[in-house]
């Protein structure tokens, strides 16, 4: 492909961005669009060597964040990139419902689609298609790429999608999706290139970050997955609390309390922040002497360990275990933590390994081969799309992009 690739990974107050050369995929700039809910957004992007390329701030005089970051963004791009330019944008987008289980290049049909599962994800939708208008306003002709984060785990078999609730809501769309899905989809790639052997036995994947996961990869493909119909569920999260009774909503609203407040809650303010009081960051509170802040993390590290167990019995039993994204990539006494509640497995940490952030951290005698691999996102979002314009081009579709 001609020119290159621009990805979007948009949140509630900031966008990552990468950009990587279409034709080899090599990655050659990396930054951050933060603050979008404040009056002056920050703007840094920096060279594959990790050299500052830009940075600014500016204000949004009223004008929607998205769209003055967007601009700021693809004016960087064209100053930086030169003759050859953009040849498509490929966005992460959390929700793909059940019918969107691969990349798909982005027609005004495509949007109204994914505008219409705003309600399975209320919260993350609209950031997710913000990204895609600002583009198609400011470049018309750039061709854009949806990359869904539940396309990987649409492999899982239907028992695992289940709840055993009334089966019309499962016609409406109430079922478990999974999320993490590009993450999970880039370990199990990057596993079949770096141990091949390992990629067709039975992993666990832990995508610890403000948002986690444990995904069961059999073969490389997800079979089930700790997150649900939101990504509410599962693991202990930053400021999420994952699996939880739902007596407990119901009975917070009998006692008064508004639907908007329990959302809130749930989202925002439960989590290592709501069990610890103190942070929802894993390092403040392995530096704190709180002792609430050592409960929050045992309490973390204790769900972890549990649901794990519940995949290695989907999976029928465990040849690897993978750390990954922010906390399972840097913070050492999570994963001691963690395979110390994995021992009956097998596990063994190599606690110098462990220490050091090597690739395999478990000790010569461990049942269970624990590494750690450093998840890329933006990468898998920019593989998708150049198969994707390949595709397209291949089939020589007519250019009906937004």
């Amino acid at each position: 492909m001609k020119g290159s690739i621009l990805t979007l990974n948009a949140g509630s107050s900031s966008v990552k961005f990468a950009v990587f050369d279409g034709a080899t995929l090599k990655d050659m700039v990396r930054g951050e669009i933060e603050d979008l809910d404040e009056a002056a957004p920050h703007m840094i992007a920096r060279d594959a060597a990790g050299a500052v390329l830009a940075e600014r701030r500016w204000k949004t005089t009223g004008q929607h964040p998205f769209a003055i970051a967007l601009d700021a963004l693809l004016e960087f791009a064209d100053a930086h990139l030169g003759h050859d330019g953009l040849a498509a944008a490929g966005h992460r987008i959390v929700h793909g419902g059940a019918g969107h289980i691969a990349p798909e290049k982005v027609t005004p049909a495509l949007l109204g689609a994914l505008e219409a599962l705003t309600p399975l994800d209320p919260l993350h939708m609209p950031l997710n298609l913000a990204p895609i208008r600002a583009i198609a306003a400011a470049r018309p002709a750039l061709a854009q790429v949806a990359c869904f984060d539940t396309a990987f785990h649409h492999t899982m078999p239907p028992v695992a999608t289940r709840f055993a609730l009334p089966r019309e809501l499962a016609a409406a769309g109430v079922r478990r999706y999974g999320f993490h899905g590009l993450s999970y989809e880039y370990i199990a790639s990057y596993l079949k290139q770096q141990s091949p052997q390992l990629a067709q036995g039975r992993v666990i994947a832990a995508h610890l970050g403000s948002g986690a996961s444990l995904c069961a990869l059999q073969s490389g493909v997800s079979i089930e997955t700790t997150t649900g119909f939101s990504a509410l569920d599962g693991l202990v999260m930053a400021t999420r609390c994952g699996s939880l009774d739902p007596g407990v909503i119901l009975y917070l609203g009998r006692q008064g309390r508004s639907f908007a407040d329990i959302e809130d809650m749930l989202y925002r303010r439960s989590g290592l922040l709501g069990a610890s009081g103190v942070s929802g960051d894993v390092r403040v509170l392995l530096a704190s002497e709180d002792p609430h802040a050592k409960e929050a993390i045992d309490l973390f590290t204790y769900r972890i360990a549990c649901q794990a167990g519940a995949l290695v019995n989907a999976l029928g039993g465990l040849d690897g275990f993978v750390f990954t994204a922010g906390i399972g990539e840097h913070s050492a006494p999570v994963r001691a933590a963690v395979c110390a509640r994995l021992g009956w497995l097998g596990a063994r940490l190599d606690s110098a390994a462990n220490a050091a952030n090597t690739a395999c951290i478990s000790s010569p005698d461990s049942t269970v081969e624990v590494r750690v691999i450093a998840t890329d996102e933006e990468a898998m979002i920019a593989r998708h799309t150049q198969a994707t314009i390949h595709l397209a081009a291949a089939q020589q579709e007519p250019r009906t992009w937004i």
